[in-house]
């Protein structure tokens, strides 16, 4: 274990006129709060003139605000680089579906280095990088956990027929059924996980799937949006931040009875810009058109607006307790050794961060800045319909400039929305800032392969796939029911990690086994292990069942249904067993 070195909190206590100084060896308990799919300008504290955030926004008085961080275009790079200060495409989990969405198995996470520290840590809400073993949170260094599968509750690999609201999450790999809206979940876990540890150091990380759509909320927090906030979804939208706003006024309420707030590290971020908060040009004149902070662009796109995010630190015994601008260029690959650092926490010595520490530069400006540039990459393009490609959907962060997909200029020094390609004038900082990206594109790229799940793990038997984690070449796999219930004619190779020679039962089935409803189907195969079997689908059956043998080691599993021998999608859900190791249990 490696031990963490503490720091002292020394607190004054005045009692009758006398002055008591009482020293603590405490290391600083850590909370990283990040939401989904709010922008950088979907804050009443950053000029947005609708929203009221008013929790958010005496947190950011009360902070230190990077106010040129950056993260990931979308949800899952992000959460990669977040976990382990490396940059996404360097970890395998650097798209949003279609098998690359979880880290190579040789990742470690900011939770194993917390836990190895001796914090107790938790984990609470979206994960998004892995639904199976070896990938799940518990799996990733967090002791306690409570999630939804998936990107999204109601997606398909989360439990079936969640909605936001009375849900049944997953808590320590067991299903368990909850009462109330999402948020409301996550933020009540939160209190319960920091009062449960109030008297140890504790990481907490807390993400929440709100404000990502679909956009649901109770009407007591859309309603005072209703006459401003015009286009489709935009009041729910803004609800959903003034409940994610109310809930982190009760956390820290709940910090500051408990006694924890001055030595508590508590960031407040987002995972990319807005999904909804766009100005919309369409709307009646005199009306409010959405806000983007003056910036081009949103979630999944590689301008501005779609990877310059809030950020704000908040420690009191650490000085970061009033409100002051830190305008250095910072990245999510910079949180982990920077929280490190804060911590007297020391980098695993087999750890390669891509992120660099900037807590000195917190303190003394005039030192060296800590980064000079910063690469975005949507891998896979918009709409991921080519392969992943250098330079596809690309951004080079320097100093004022921005560099897109290797051909476009901004200068935001003097052109803050990106309205104004310059590259013919400036081929020199062209050329500069190319060789950094292919820099970086040889270094990061021989690590943009298949990640495999594992099958008879211990861990996990029997493990449940699904069609989200098609590893396929380009375009997205069926990832939600809406796309489930066109029955899309594709189907593609699951990479998993076959742990012990045996006898597996394999369940193919176009639904959940919670739907319980026929096949629409004649005929299917499986194909594992280089060997494809065969079955014919009996009328009013659910599911098909194969009963196969499989060496230990990676291979591919790809399912098939057929009618009238043409092919007819694959399996979207398929479970598999492991019933007999070789040689007995």
């Amino acid at each position: 274990m490696m031990r963490n070195c503490l720091s002292l909190l020394i607190v004054l206590v005045c009692n009758a006129g006398a002055t008591q100084i009482i020293v603590y060896a405490a290391p600083p308990n850590v909370i990283i709060i990040m939401t989904d799919d709010q922008g950088y300008g979907d804050l009443a504290c950053h000029g947005n003139p609708v929203i009221q955030t008013p929790c958010i926004d005496r947190l950011h008085a009360e902070s230190l605000r990077l106010t040129n961080f950056h993260v990931s275009p979308y949800c899952t790079p992000t959460r990669a680089a977040l976990m382990t200060g490396r940059y996404p495409a360097r970890t395998g989990a650097y798209r949003t579906s279609s098998g690359r969405t979880m880290l190579h198995r040789d990742e470690q996470t900011i939770a194993n280095i917390f836990s190895d520290a001796g914090y107790a840590t938790g984990m609470i809400g979206k994960w998004h990088l892995g639904d199976n073993a070896p990938h799940r949170p518990q799996d990733r260094g967090f002791q306690e956990v409570l999630w939804h599968r998936c990107g999204g509750v109601g997606q398909v690999s989360d439990y079936y027929g969640n909605d936001y609201f009375d849900d049944t999450y997953e808590r320590n790999g067991v299903f368990e059924k909850f009462t109330g809206y999402c948020t409301d979940i996550w933020f009540k876990e939160a209190k319960s996980f920091v009062e449960r540890h109030q008297k140890e150091p504790f990481f907490l990380y807390l993400a929440t799937n709100a404000p990502h759509g679909p956009y649901r909320v109770a009407p007591k927090w859309s309603e005072p949006y209703r006459d401003s906030v015009l286009w489709g979804n935009g009041a729910n939208f803004y609800g959903m931040i003034a409940n994610i706003d109310h809930n982190l006024g009760l956390l820290r309420k709940h910090l500051e009875d408990l006694g924890l707030t001055e030595n508590t590290i508590l960031v407040f971020m987002t995972d990319n810009g807005t999904s909804n908060g766009i100005p919309k040009s369409e709307l009646p004149a005199g009306s409010f058109h959405g806000f983007n902070a003056n910036m081009r662009g949103k979630k999944s796109t590689v301008y501005e607006g779609g990877h310059r995010v809030p950020c704000f630190l908040h420690w009191p015994v650490g000085g970061l307790k009033e409100g002051k601008d830190f305008d250095g260029l910072t990245a999510h690959l910079d949180l982990l050794p920077t929280l490190l650092d804060l911590c007297k926490i020391q980098l695993p010595q087999d750890h390669d961060p891509d992120g660099c520490s900037f807590a000195a530069n917190i303190h003394d400006e005039k030192i060296p800045a800590h980064r000079q540039h910063y690469i975005a990459q949507l891998h896979g393009g918009a709409g991921f319909n080519h392969p992943e490609e250098p330079w596809d959907t690309s951004c080079v962060c320097k100093g004022q400039w921005r560099l897109i997909n290797g051909t476009e200029l901004y200068d935001l020094g003097t052109d803050h929305s990106q309205q104004n390609n310059i590259a013919k004038d400036h081929p020199e900082i062209i050329t500069e800032l190319r060789n950094l990206y292919e820099a970086f594109w040889k270094s990061v790229s021989p690590r943009m392969k298949a990640v495999a799940i594992d099958v008879g793990n211990f861990l996990e038997n029997p493990t449940t796939l699904c069609s989200q984690d098609w590893y396929l070449p380009f375009g997205n796999p069926p990832w939600n029911f809406n796309s489930i219930s066109r029955r899309p004619p594709i189907t593609g190779p699951w990479h998993v990690m076959v742990q012990q020679d045996g006898t597996y039962h394999i369940t193919l089935r176009q639904l959940p086994k919670e739907v319980n409803k026929p096949l629409v189907a004649e005929r299917a195969s499986l194909t594992v292990a280089g060997e494809t079997h065969e079955v014919n689908v009996r009328d009013g059956s659910s599911h098909v069942h194969f009963t196969v043998n499989l060496p230990a080691g990676k291979t591919e599993i790809i399912t098939q249904f057929w009618n009238s021998n043409e092919p007819d999608g694959g399996a979207y859900f398929t479970d598999v067993e492991l019933l007999e190791a070789k040689g007995g249990p």
